[in-house]
């Protein structure tokens, strides 16, 4: 079984974490979410659902609410290997002290350790515009194997609604670690004229 740490950050777009939760716990997925405090807190500002809540009304026994203070949790750990690090959305903070090592918390632990077993980190940043601080440090994780998908949905699948941008960008980061979905409606060649 497939392990995911799915971290969570006072960014905006909590809806994408918790449609990426869904998504992989419907799969079979061990999911592993770490949130901030920030995070939860976004979260339940923006969705109106308390994150720890909402988990235990999943009634799915793959998905596990991580303490992001425990440094003794499994997925501190290289050897707990873990597949993935998503941390959906991402604050500049985050992104901060992930980019510059600090381990602090879990979650900047786990994308630590991702990077340093070479496993795959997926950076989802939420913000906009971007300074000069944010996309050296968006740069220097790439440079060092992470990768970065923004929040940027695309209009080529003609979304309807809110869930159809959602679902959008999701999927773009399930393609990316080769997890198959439905979640829109993927590029076909086409006869398009001007």
């Amino acid at each position: 079984m497939k392990k995911i740490v799915v971290g969570i950050t006072g960014a905006s777009g909590s809806i994408y974490a918790k449609r990426l939760i869904e998504e992989l716990a419907s799969k079979g997925y061990l999911v592993h979410v770490i949130a901030t405090d920030k995070g939860k807190q976004v979260f339940k500002y923006e969705l109106s659902l308390d994150l720890k809540q909402w988990i235990r009304e999943l009634n799915q026994p793959t998905v596990k609410l991580e303490d992001n203070q425990n440094l003794f949790a499994g997925v501190a750990s290289g050897s707990h290997g873990f597949d993935a690090v998503i941390v959906m959305p991402c604050s500049m903070g985050t992104l901060a002290e992930i980019s510059h090592g600090l381990s602090r918390n879990l979650l900047c632990r786990a994308a630590d350790v991702a990077l340093k077993e070479g496993r795959k980190l997926i950076i989802v940043p939420r913000e906009t515009p971007f300074n000069t601080i944010h996309l050296e440090n968006m740069c220097h994780l790439s440079k060092v194997g992470a990768t970065i998908i923004p929040a940027m949905p695309g209009f080529y699948h003609h979304p309807q609604t809110l869930e159809d941008l959602v679902n959008f960008v999701v999927g773009k980061v399930l393609s990316y670690l080769n997890i198959n979905h439905n979640l829109f409606k993927k590029w076909e060649d086409t006869n398009y004229e001007d």
